[in-house]
């Protein structure tokens, strides 16, 4: 089968071959399914594993497998797996993290606990751009913020694939939504449904805005500690990137958590549901074919796209 993989941490010209002839997926072991991958969404960790920012926390082996999230039919189910069947379209995740063996190919194996039947409404293309950033936003919205309608919430990075996902759910939840954005992007966010669209490059969101009661930081550095400053006393900031900062918390009395989000197949079902009812947009920015994925790569961590880059496999 083909499969795009990693020889060492470097550059994608360095490190990102594909091979025509890798070795196929074995039939699943328990708990697992074979999945005939349709599509893979690249996310920032994808370009950061291959960098070797994560090699601490996700030792690898070369050459390795790459890639998370995923749509495809499913090919074979191994013992113990009652929720699938051969035939079934799905999403999820098939990281090495997970239990899977890499999404960026033709055959992965994926853990039946990190996927989920894949919404209807969505296409391939779509769909495998939706479980990382979709869980994301739901997880930090619903999960932990709790937000409730007629709330106000400030959303970093509105255009991209978390925070475009996160604008529509929170307007699904009757929530008043400011976010930030490029100047080039702020069409886009208010298509999606922002009420107050913030242009970072030439305004300054905390001189703006005053008295929210929750932030979703998909940026990080300068414009999360800033952030602090939006918020009324209680409110709560999630942030994808910084850990808990103690003192500014004391400041202001704000409660500030860090968000590592585990996907799992109760939130993407609740995800796919949610995104059938509403109508949800996902936006694919770019798509590539499997033997251009060091230059997906690439794109994701320069161009900032608008959404999400996504593998046509």
């Amino acid at each position: 089968m083909k499969a795009a993989q990693m020889k060492g941490y470097g550059s994608s010209d360095e490190v990102i071959e594909i091979n025509e002839n890798a070795p196929a997926p074995n039939d699943p072991s328990a708990g697992k399914v074979l999945v005939k991958i349709k599509a893979a969404g690249i996310n920032p960790i994808d370009w950061k594993i291959r960098e070797g920012y994560m090699q601490q926390m996700v030792p690898l082996q070369f050459p390795s497998p790459l890639g998370m999230d995923f749509s495809g039919i499913i090919e074979k189910v191994g013992q113990g797996v009652s929720e699938f069947r051969q035939g079934d379209e799905v999403y999820g995740q098939a990281s090495l993290m997970s239990g899977g063996s890499g999404a960026f190919a033709e055959m992965a194996l994926a853990n039946a606990d990190t996927i989920a039947h894949k919404p209807k409404s969505l296409s391939p293309q779509e769909a495998a751009g939706l479980p990382l950033v979709g869980v994301s936003a739901w997880l930090a919205l619903v999960e932990t913020i709790s937000l409730q309608k007629g709330q106000k919430i400030l959303i970093h990075g509105g255009a991209g694939g978390i925070g475009s996902v996160a604008i529509q759910l929170a307007k699904h939840l009757g929530v008043y939504v400011a976010t930030t954005v490029s100047t080039n992007d702020k069409q886009f966010a208010k298509e999606l449904g922002a009420d107050e669209i913030i242009d970072y490059k030439t305004q300054t969101f905390e001189e703006l805005i005053r008295d929210y009661d929750a932030a979703f930081d998909t940026v990080g550095g300068e414009t999360y500690s800033r952030s602090f400053e939006v918020l009324k006393r209680g409110g709560i900031i999630v942030s994808m990137l910084e850990q808990p900062n103690q003192e500014l918390m004391k400041q202001s009395g704000v409660k500030a958590i860090f968000q590592f989000t585990q996907l799992s197949r109760d939130r993407l079902t609740k995800l796919a549901q949610w995104v059938d009812h509403n109508n949800i947009r996902v936006n694919v920015d770019k798509t590539f074919p499997l033997e251009e994925a060091g230059k997906a790569l690439d794109y994701q961590r320069d161009v900032h796209p608008r959404g999400k880059v996504v593998l046509a496999i």
